[in-house]
């Protein structure tokens, strides 16, 4: 479920993310705990109780370790900032809506699954999954074009939580819509402009929030197919809020309803 799996490798959306990488202490130690590292790449002379806990992991799990220069990690990592270690992995797999609709969850009556319209910036996408997982969602839904994919970036972002939540990739958000409203979900889009309070519903039975792009917001098409559109109170002088940031503040208005 959300894992990273070699199944497939090649074919369909996961090409474009096939021999990614991951890098940094703790998204690095959650991958190697579910499973998907073939190799590990360590700075020559860094040492550390984090560091020994990685190596010790990875010899558990018999995945081999190669030590070399920082300038090559800087370089398989494309950043300076992978506190010395860095794995490389098999291609992210994506779970299907059908998967996400079946992985209940605990956190209440019925289902919670987010789905995410046009977010480009990964770090976004990150940090939404995380909150996701967090606060009990199913799953998160991505379109699959024009939008961000689950990259070694996200995963950092997400604090390795893109490997315990499903994540689906759709072509068309409006037909994934569809298929929840047939299963019974209700839809709620985020929209600073909606003018109905987030507090002002329950958010029983199965629901699928929306979150729209960092600049234009949910687009109109996906829009109309949602069923109830709501909106974040604000005091401030500043009249929107980050993406994550929003997903954070309704998911957790949801999660406290339910």
């Amino acid at each position: 479920m959300g894992k990273i799996s070699g199944a497939d490798r090649g074919r369909g959306p996961r090409r474009e993310n096939a021999g990614q990488v991951i890098y940094g202490v703790n998204p690095l130690r959650e991958a190697l705990e579910s499973g998907g590292v073939e190799k590990i790449v360590c700075a020559e002379g860094r040492r550390g109780s984090t560091l020994e806990q990685i190596l010790t992991l990875a010899r558990d799990k018999g995945v081999p370790v190669s030590p070399a220069g920082r300038e090559y990690l800087d370089k398989l990592a494309g950043c300076s900032f992978h506190q010395g270690v860095v794995g490389l992995c098999r291609a992210y797999d994506y779970s299907s809506l059908e998967d996400i609709m079946a992985n209940r969850t605990d956190a209440g009556e019925g289902d919670l699954i987010v789905m995410v319209d046009g977010v480009t910036d990964p770090r976004n996408l990150g940090a939404i999954i995380r909150t996701a997982h967090c606060l009990g969602a199913g799953g998160v839904v991505i379109p699959e074009h024009h939008a961000a994919p689950v990259t070694a970036t996200v995963i950092k972002a997400s604090a390795g939580a893109a490997q315990y939540i499903p994540v689906a990739k759709v072509g068309n958000l409006s037909q994934a819509i569809d298929q929840l409203k047939e299963r019974g979900y209700w839809i709620y889009g985020a929209d600073a402009d909606a003018g109905c309070n987030v507090q002002g519903y329950d958010y029983n039975g199965s629901v699928c929030l929306v979150m729209g792009s960092e600049g234009k917001g949910i687009r109109p098409l996906v829009r109309k197919k949602c069923d109830f559109l709501v909106s974040i109170p604000m005091a401030g002088k500043v009249d929107s809020l980050n993406v994550a940031v929003a997903a954070g503040i309704i998911l957790y208005e949801m999660s406290r309803k339910r």
